[in-house]
């Protein structure tokens, strides 16, 4: 049963790669991380939730912080 969450997890990483836009890839990309941090806790195993919270976070800063930077330089 928790084998599917990694294959989830795998997918939707995966699947990132077909998103055209930069912050829907990172979007997607923080999503799967947090699947992988569910299944790690899971299974107990610490690194994978720990390299994965840190994914997501970075992943979902970086989507945000691309939309107001191309925000002001529309309203420049």
């Amino acid at each position: 049963m928790l084998a599917w969450i990694g294959w989830v997890a795998t997918a939707a990483f995966a699947a990132s790669y077909l998103c055209r836009e930069p912050a829907a890839l990172r979007r997607v990309q923080a999503g799967a991380a947090v699947l992988w941090v569910i299944y790690g806790a899971l299974i107990g195993a610490a690194p994978v939730v720990v390299a994965n919270l840190i994914v997501a976070c970075m992943a979902l800063w970086s989507s945000f912080a691309g939309m107001a930077h191309a925000r002001r330089e529309r309203v420049a």
